[in-house]
């Protein structure tokens, strides 16, 4: 059983900064890479960082530049540091950790409200 727990979403002003953090606990052998997602009402899940265990990322166009994955291998956390935020970042935000021999396990939401 694997659990993934993300924290740290609120309301924030145009031009902020929130650090989201997440993290995988229970029957893990490895963690092969950890994510972030986000879902914005009417709109389809959009990726928005991934890192791997080696630390490669990736970005979404949309934040990069503005938000900043990072992940403690040891402890098996990922964070999501966001700058400069805008309206439109506005979402649910979905951390996920793909586990080796397990497959990718999500957890429930954080919501990130932007205000103009």
């Amino acid at each position: 059983q694997v659990q993934v727990v993300e924290s740290g979403g609120s309301l924030v002003q145009a031009g902020g900064s929130l650090r989201l953090s997440c993290a995988a606990s229970g029957s893990i052998f490895s963690i092969n890479a950890m994510g972030w997602y986000r879902q914005a009402p009417g709109k389809q899940r959009e990726l928005v960082a991934h890192i791997t265990g080696g630390g490669r990322t990736d970005y979404a166009d949309s934040v990069k530049g503005r938000f900043t994955i990072s992940r403690d291998n040891a402890k098996n956390t990922v964070n999501l540091q966001m700058n400069s935020l805008k309206p439109e970042d506005t979402a649910v935000y979905y951390c996920y950790a793909d586990i080796a021999i397990g497959g990718r396990y999500w957890g429930r939401g954080t919501q990130v409200t932007v205000s103009s």
